[in-house]
């Protein structure tokens, strides 16, 4: 069993996750160089002449057998609000029942269907995304790549030089390519909390089935003891080439080959992963819960997902939070709202009520002279912020007061008298 405490930022809900003992893996190690340094090369140099004459000499001729051609696609921005079925102008609340509405029907606990979890996920991130106020005012302003690195190259985005990147790394600048391995898949999990457990935290036992190393063929994917040949697709580079129509022109593209699966050798493939290199295990972990979440949050815990493929870096495994409701109070971001009933008498004279809060029951002061609805403040009687234990929302409580619909005798000859001193008071000051 391992155990998976909270301790950095993780992007979705402040918290990030991390096993005893092992690194953090980033999305370009140290040996690369960074994005930007690459995207600044790549633009000053992809698109000069010297690198086409260079590259279009280099090349073998290349045969339409044995490799599938690949092409970029420039997909557009997704809008979030369309995901979610809500207007741009919608408020927080509408964007939460519809985020909860959809979830309810598109979880993959719920619906077995095809395509529902990726459904899922697409619902799960326009929250994320639409929740919060300084991201929703970013991707209002700038799309889904201002979410990114902001607005770039006159409206094509960034995701034209992110696929580049991603497909020169085979040629050369990290060899995810030539010798077969694979960054492992992520994975997702839904876990449901109470509602005083999202408020509090709490230590989360969780099973997850991932994929890890064949204890056969040691994630080669080989059957042990088989000899290896030359793959004949691509002469035992691992690589084959193809060419990409971009707005910029046709540039040449390196992909793995599909018939070794870029080792650059064909193997007889192992008998209990079927040359995969990798086997389902299930795991148990220890999730530590930070204190604050909500419906929608998510936390990461990296190197967590599925192993990579021969040597690849593990995927993450990403936790999806669904807080379910209390049957009494209700939660407002960080404040929790409650409704109390005072009599009108009470309204009248003031008096100390025992309400529930997520301490327990407190007292709470209602002042004489409190109107209808007015709103009562239990200061930081609320849900704690992410990370920040000692900073806490507040309890706000609604009062509503009660008037009977029938007096009796007494009653009525008592009010009948305050209304005569009323009347006498207000005859008094007009002289």
């Amino acid at each position: 069993m391992a155990t998976v405490p909270c301790g950095s930022y993780i992007p979705y809900c402040g918290t990030q996750c991390k096993t005893p003992g092992s690194t953090y893996i980033n999305v370009l190690s140290s040996h690369r160089l960074s994005s930007n340094e690459c995207l600044a090369s790549l633009r000053s140099s992809i698109f000069s002449s010297d690198f086409t004459r260079a590259n279009l000499s280099s090349q073998q001729p290349r045969s339409t057998r044995g490799y599938k051609r690949s092409h970029l696609i420039v997909k557009a921005a997704r809008d979030y609000y369309s995901v979610l079925g809500v207007s741009e102008t919608a408020a927080k609340s509408d964007i939460k029942s519809a985020y909860r509405k959809l979830a309810r029907t598109y979880h993959p606990d719920v619906n077995k269907e095809p395509g529902a979890e990726q459904k899922f996920k697409e619902i799960s991130n326009a929250y994320e995304i639409l929740s919060d106020d300084k991201k929703r005012s970013i991707y209002d302003r700038y799309g889904e790549d201002g979410l990114n690195d902001g607005p770039s190259m006159g409206g094509y985005g960034s995701s034209i030089f992110d696929e580049l990147l991603r497909n020169f790394d085979g040629m050369g600048m990290g060899g995810s390519f030539r010798n077969g391995s694979s960054e492992g898949e992520n994975l997702l999990y839904t876990l449901r909390l109470d509602f005083k457990e999202a408020v509090f935290g709490v230590t989360k036992n969780i099973e997850i089935t991932r994929l890890e190393d064949c204890p056969t063929c040691k994630g080669s994917g080989a059957k042990p003891g088989a000899k290896s040949y030359v793959c004949r697709s691509c002469n035992g580079h691992g690589q084959v080439v193809s060419s990409m129509r971009t707005p910029f022109g046709i540039v040449q593209q390196a992909m793995s080959c599909p018939d070794c699966n870029g080792i650059g050798e064909s193997r007889t493939p192992c008998n209990k992963c079927q040359g995969d290199g990798r086997v389902k295990k299930s795991k148990s972990l220890d999730l530590k819960i930070p204190a604050g979440v909500d419906t929608g949050n998510q936390i990461r815990c990296q190197s967590e997902g599925n192993t990579g493929q021969r040597g690849g870096p593990p995927g993450d495994l990403f936790v999806a939070i669904e807080v379910l409701e209390d049957p009494v109070l209700r939660r407002d971001a960080n404040n929790i709202l409650y409704t109390c009933k005072v009599s009108y008498l009470d309204a009248i004279l003031g008096t100390v009520l025992k309400v529930p809060t997520v301490d327990g029951m407190t007292d709470l002061k209602v002042p004489p002279g409190t109107q209808p609805n007015t709103t009562l403040v239990m200061s930081k009687k609320g849900v704690p912020v992410i990370n920040k234990r000692n900073k806490r929302g507040d309890q706000l409580v609604k009062v509503r007061v009660e008037i009977p619909a029938r007096l009796d005798s007494e009653e009525r000859k008592l009010i009948e008298e305050l209304v005569n001193i009323g009347k006498a008071k207000v005859s008094s000051k007009a002289r």
